[in-house]
């Protein structure tokens, strides 16, 4: 399930510090970059700070402030790309798009800017922001690759519980079931047929094929009876 953005204040090391990581669950630093701000939002940019890729999370640590840092898992990144147009943003930059797993998210433009008060539920976009923009093509490498080792759990789950590949008798046999049968659509309609935010598309696909067969059935049973007349 995505968590979204979060605060990290735990450190490893001595001087600036290091981000924890969880070798026993097998995760690995991939990558570290120095001289990297970071942008929440529409918030104005951190002071630099150092960035830090493992197989798992990307996680940026202030550089001036040990209690200062933010972390998101890979499986919360739903977007990643290198932005240089400087009309979307006047540095070139790492853009992602962040998924919170909150049910109902209001804007952030809600947010009370005045009072400097974050809320990490709410940030749903982050850039980073190197100071050597040439960097940005290896960065964007690293987050595609850790972005491999990390599917979407509810794709993971279609592929090893769920086969959305039937034959006609399949569905035939589903069709005469219960409404309660095993085939029903995934409540997260994101990995479904027809993700329009219903599971309409998907049934009257369904449907089409169980309907075709039985039409076919249909003939057969015609077409016998006329030749026993005869």
């Amino acid at each position: 399930m995505a968590s979204g953005l979060r605060i990290v204040t735990e450190r490893v090391g001595d001087g600036a510090g290091q981000p924890v990581l969880d070798p026993d669950n097998g995760e690995e630093l991939m990558h570290v970059q120095p001289g990297v701000s970071i942008v929440l939002g529409n918030r104005p940019p951190e002071s630099p700070g150092t960035l830090y890729i493992s197989t798992k999370q990307v996680v940026w640590l202030s550089d001036t402030d040990r209690a200062k840092g933010y972390a998101v898992d890979f499986v919360s990144l739903s977007l990643h790309a290198v932005s240089r147009d400087p009309d979307a943003y006047h540095s070139p930059c790492i853009y992602t798009q962040i998924e919170t797993g909150a049910e109902e998210l209001e804007s952030e433009d809600s947010d009370s800017e005045s009072d400097n008060i974050l809320n990490l539920s709410k940030i749903t976009e982050m850039r980073l922001v190197p100071s050597d923009p040439n960097q940005l093509d290896t960065l964007f490498a690293i987050f595609c690759e850790c972005a491999e080792l990390n599917p979407d759990p509810i794709e993971a789950e279609g592929e090893d519980g769920h086969n959305w590949v039937f034959s006609a008798d399949q569905l035939e046999d589903d069709g005469g079931e219960d409404d309660d049968s095993e085939w029903a659509i995934p409540e997260n309609s994101s990995h479904s047929i027809g993700s329009n935010g219903n599971h309409d598309l998907a049934h009257s696909v369904v449907q089409l094929h169980i309907n075709d067969q039985r039409f076919e059935d249909a003939e057969e049973m015609e077409q016998d009876d006329k030749n026993g007349h005869h």
